[in-house]
């Protein structure tokens, strides 16, 4: 039977006073991030997560890591957590705009009894470096990472920087902007499909074999993360989990904010939507 044997965990909050909204799990079979998408909404609905963000993450965090065994569908799975996130949230919040909605991006492994699976929705990612030396780099939305820096540069270039509350969403066109891109999500029209409160999503989940030869080792993680990677050009996959399995990813959260607060903290060289992103990984081991 392939094992995942997890090797080290970090959840960092972007910024002081504001709700971390990713979260990480794991069981014998499987490892997963969720990274909740900061909300949109006029108000929080869910008390005691930090924010309604921070809830489904939470929500579907618990309930992946009690019911996504060998030989579960990661699909079939989702669904079912959708199902029942969306009947609590209207049951609190009643009819809101699409924009408000909880939702999250996430990505994941599974160990089953044949090999193991990545599963993933929005742009959390996964890095793996295998103990030939050859790596990759999986994500749901391939350039997802350019395209939102190429918006977050639009943002920029117009008020001049990120902002004094240090998140884009404070500017009112760009929140506009933002709401109506938050809306076409897990929608026919849209192109974006995250986890959150529509069941329909999971028939988008986006997954993949990863053949492993013996052995290898690996990042799943939040796009706070793999700024390092794709903002920041610090890393390339393989070097990036060397650093890890090396020094610890927090000394990878360290680095990370030392570009985001102290070299670029208006996001005038490495366009951005926030200074400081919430960075959430899981540094783990494949063996076959």
């Amino acid at each position: 039977m392939p094992q995942i044997s997890i090797i080290d965990t970090i959840s960092d909050p972007g910024k002081q006073g504001r709700a971390n909204e990713d979260r990480f799990g794991y069981n014998n079979y499987s490892a997963f991030v969720l990274d909740g998408a900061t909300g949109l909404g006029d108000r929080q609905f869910m008390d005691g997560y930090g924010s309604d963000a921070g809830w489904i993450a939470e929500f579907g965090t618990t309930r992946l890591a009690e019911r996504l065994d060998a030989l579960a569908n990661p699909a079939t799975v989702l669904r079912q957590i959708s199902e029942e996130a969306r009947d609590i949230f209207v049951a609190v919040a009643g009819d809101q705009p699409r924009y408000a909605w909880p939702l999250c991006s996430l990505t994941g492994l599974q160990a089953t009894p044949t090999g193991f699976r990545w599963f993933g929705l929005g742009d959390s990612c996964l890095y793996l470096l295998h103990d030939d030396g050859q790596s990759d780099f999986v994500i749901p939305i391939p350039g997802a990472y350019e395209w939102e820096q190429h918006q977050a540069a639009k943002h920029i270039a117009r008020v001049g920087g990120i902002g004094k509350a240090g998140v884009a969403n404070d500017d009112p066109t760009t929140l506009e902007d933002l709401r109506r891109g938050r809306a076409r999500q897990n929608t026919p029209d849209g192109t974006t499909w995250t986890f959150g409160i529509v069941p329909e999503a999971a028939d988008h989940l986006v997954t993949a074999d990863v053949p492993i030869q013996g052995g290898a080792t690996a990042i799943l993680c939040s796009d706070g993360i793999a700024d390092l990677v794709a903002l920041y050009k610090l890393y390339d996959p393989a070097t990036l989990i060397r650093r890890a399995a090396t020094a610890g990813l927090k000394t990878l959260v360290t680095e990370l904010r030392h570009y985001e607060r102290e070299l670029d903290p208006d996001g005038l060289k490495f366009p951005r939507y926030k200074q400081s992103d919430d960075a959430t990984a899981i540094l783990l081991r494949l063996e076959t």
